[in-house]
């Protein structure tokens, strides 16, 4: 779902099941500073979220593997807690440690991705399938088009293409 959506871990660890319209496939998330905004995300997310959920209509979309403490310092708010399962929300740092340990095998390092890297390569495989910086801005929500410039590597070929493409006083010449 984070590569999918080009979100930011929190924005999805953040999701509630009512957050989510399936039918259209993208969720309400709670941007950086407070907004909300929509992402959405393609088949294979559409596919496993019902067994994610498994028929939850309410709490946290993401769970931890454990009950929620109910008593003491460590007790989480209610929102943060499934009401069938008694899980609570996923936190960022077992988000991060699981799929690190997921990931150690497919890293050539052997440490291990974070989950900002999925952002980073959804955004990084979009921009290489030729999609504009403006397209790209729109898909990740960044302010401003210039956080986007790691992402847009388009080279000489791009701007040999571009040139020809608007070349009005281009003619070509039949023989």
């Amino acid at each position: 779902m984070l590569y999918e959506t080009c979100a930011r871990a929190q924005e999805i660890l953040g999701l509630d099941v009512t957050d989510l319209d399936m039918e259209f496939r993208r969720a309400l998330v709670v941007e950086k500073g407070g907004d909300r905004a929509y992402v959405h995300w393609e088949t294979p997310t559409a596919r496993l979220l019902p067994r994610l959920l498994a028929g939850r209509a309410a709490g946290p979309v993401f769970l931890a593997d454990r009950r929620a403490p109910v008593a003491g310092r460590r007790t989480p708010a209610l929102v943060d807690v499934c009401p069938d399962t008694g899980r609570g929300r996923l936190s960022y740092p077992r988000a991060e440690y699981l799929f690190k340990q997921a990931s150690q095998l497919h890293d050539p390092h052997g440490t291990g991705h974070t989950l900002h890297q999925l952002r980073h390569s959804g955004l990084t495989h979009l921009a290489a399938k030729g999609r504009s910086a403006a397209e790209l801005q729109a898909k990740s929500r960044h302010r401003h088009l210039a956080t986007l410039g790691i992402y847009v590597r388009l080279g000489e070929e791009t701007s040999a293409r571009i040139t020809a493409e608007n070349d009005e006083h281009h003619r070509r010449h039949r023989h």
